[in-house]
This record gives structure tokens, sequence and C-alpha cells, in this order.
């Protein structure tokens, strides 16, 4: 990418659940050729920050302000955790990549052939073409992933959200996942969430941790010192060349 364009802003959002905050005066933008690892605790507000961004909770206070990028180009991707989707649901491999390309105003059309093509060829490079008949209660975890990231970028979308994508990545895909959204970058932003800074450290440009608040870090260089004063409880362990992460206590 050439320009470096706005995709969304959020300013002073406060929101959570019922009657409990879990994100509190969040401040936080995000441009065309950003890819930003979202690192936190558990209950830190991580998913709830993707629900914000993606218009699944409403904000009590502030705002979620989209550019007109994201309406021009496919909108937001999305890949969720693999453990929230049903397997018993009766679709094959095709019908969920095609469903990437569903919107409101053509629920009820079909797809075009050239549509029909793209989703082939989608699958085909991330290895899977064999499956593309297949139901989904049938695949891998592995399989699965590949299943939902073609699903999310099957509309060339402005941002693609990722939720812990390597919980049921197999070993095969992990480094071979994490090189492809290297190349997504280059044509669309990229928000990671993720428990693990130092697997994501080496891919993403920059830092934001969650932890009811959000300190964003305009770097992938991140001390343990840093995560401290930020309020960020992660602690970073080093073996060899590869960095590692573990949680450190914290209090909600």
């Amino acid at each position: 990418m050439t320009d470096k364009k706005l995709i969304l802003t959020i300013t002073k959002l406060t929101t959570g659940y019922n009657s409990s905050p879990v994100l509190n005066n969040i401040n936080f933008s995000v441009y065309s050729d950003d890819f930003i690892g979202v690192i936190g605790p558990n209950g830190g507000g991580k998913t709830t920050l993707v629900k914000a961004i993606l218009g699944l909770i409403k904000p009590w206070i502030g705002k979620v302000v989209y550019a007109r990028e994201i309406d021009k180009n496919g909108g937001i991707g999305y890949l969720p955790q693999i453990n929230n989707i049903d397997r018993k649901f009766p679709i094959s491999v095709m019908d969920v990549v095609l469903s990437g390309l569903v919107r409101k105003q053509r629920l009820f059309k079909g797809f075009s052939k050239k549509e029909k093509i793209g989703a082939s060829q989608l699958i085909e490079e991330m290895g899977i073409g064999e499956l593309s008949l297949k139901p989904i209660g049938e695949l891998s975890g592995g399989q699965l992933q590949r299943v939902f990231l073609s699903r999310s970028v099957i509309s060339n979308p402005s941002l693609l959200i990722l939720d812990e994508p390597n919980t049921y990545v197999d070993n095969n895909f992990e480094s071979e996942l994490y090189e492809k959204l290297r190349t997504l970058n280059k044509k669309m932003a990229i928000i990671i969430v993720s428990h693990d800074v130092g697997m994501i450290s080496s891919y993403v440009k920059t830092i934001a941790c969650v932890n009811k608040e959000l300190h964003y870090h305009e770097s992938n260089i991140i001390s343990e010192e840093q995560l401290q004063s930020y309020n960020c409880p992660i602690k970073l362990i080093t073996h060899g060349d590869v960095p590692h992460t573990v949680l450190g206590q914290h209090k909600h």
C-alpha cells in the first residue's frame, strides 16, 4: 500500500456487559497499513474490543467511527475463535467460504461464476482444495482454520481481525498462517488478538495491551518493564533466540 489511510477511530470508549464495565476510556485508531498485535490477560477485554469494532456490542460512552475505506472495500473480515464454531451445522467448505461474500442486500441471491472460481482458488491456496465439498464437521482444527481464514478474506476487506488464530492451528500451518498474514497486510490492515506476544512479535508492527484500558506501543519490540508500566501482566521468557510468554498474576 502506498497511501496510509484511516480505517477506523475509537474515541473514549467505555463498554461492557449488563452493569459490569470491561473496557474503560479506550482511544485507538487503525490505519490501512497497520499490523497490530492485541495482547493482555484473560478477562482484560481483548475480545470485547473486537466485538466493539465489529459492532456486536454498543458503546456506553464514546464511539467507534468507520472511515469510508471500510464501505468502499469489502468491509471487515473476521476470523473468530474456532471453539465458537458449530461444527454440527450441515454446511460444506465451499459454502462456508462463499458465505463471506453475503451481505444483507444480496442475502437471497446466488453467487456468480467468478465468485465461485475465486472461492475455489482461495481454498486451493490454503491447501484444502480436496476438501471443498466436505462438511465442516469432518475437518480437523487446522483445516477448519484454513476454511475460515479463506472466508474472512474472500471479500478483500479493508481490515482483517483474527481472535486467537493459533488456538487450533496445526504445527504445519502455524508459520504458514503468519506468512500469509504478512502478505495480506500489503493490501489490508490486520488486528490479531493473541496471548503469545513472543509468537506474534516477529510479524506484527505494533502492539496494543488491553487490560480494561488500552496502551498502544508503536513497535513490535516491547520489554517486561514497559508491559508493567502499561498495567499488562505478561512476563516475557526467552529460550535462546525464540521468545515465549506466560501470563502473570493480575487483579480484575
